[in-house]
């Protein structure tokens, strides 16, 4: 009897890895997210770049990087962890901001030449990734929520547009 609930078992969680994460009715952490998978992949490239910094920027401007770094996938955790879809977004928006801030420090270690430009441009393509699945995973959190009218606007090619919060009742 035992043999038989083991395979029942594990039959319905080969059921589940074949259903699309948005259409699974059980609960997943934000590990389970490819945006933290790749948010992570990516802090973890960004720390390493942190320690390849001269002496004199290990503190400043690498404890910059790390702080960004980590705050991108905090705030994914910490948006998966809300229960209400504007803050899962709001989070999301934080980790999106946090992301450009490292864009702007990689600048700044190009300008400096502390890493070399193969070092930045890799991790910039890295960095655009990580932009392509958080601004995809804004819009399938605002789409969980059909006929409210979302806060968040992105231009069609995924570009961040600074935008006015509005709702469906105010009239100006």
């Amino acid at each position: 009897m035992r043999v038989e609930e083991e395979v029942k078992r594990v039959e319905r969680l080969k059921k589940l890895k074949s259903v699309p994460e948005h259409q699974d009715a059980t609960f997943r952490t934000f590990e389970d997210l490819e945006v933290y998978k790749k948010g992570r992949g990516f802090r973890k490239r960004m720390y390493a770049a942190a320690r390849k910094l001269p002496d004199f920027e290990k503190y400043e401007l690498g404890r910059q990087i790390r702080r960004a770094a980590v705050s991108v996938t905090n705030n994914i955790a910490e948006g998966h962890g809300r229960y209400h879809y504007l803050d899962e977004i709001k989070f999301q928006i934080q980790a999106r901001g946090s992301l450009a801030e490292l864009l702007d420090d990689l600048n700044v270690c190009q300008d400096e030449n502390y890493l070399s430009v193969a070092e930045i441009v890799e991790l910039k393509e890295q960095a655009v990734e990580v932009q392509r699945l958080i601004n995809g995973y804004i819009r399938f959190l605002r789409s969980r929520k059909s006929g409210v009218l979302p806060v968040v606007r992105e231009s069609d090619d995924d570009e961040p547009v600074i935008s006015t919060i509005l709702f469906n009742d105010l009239t100006f």
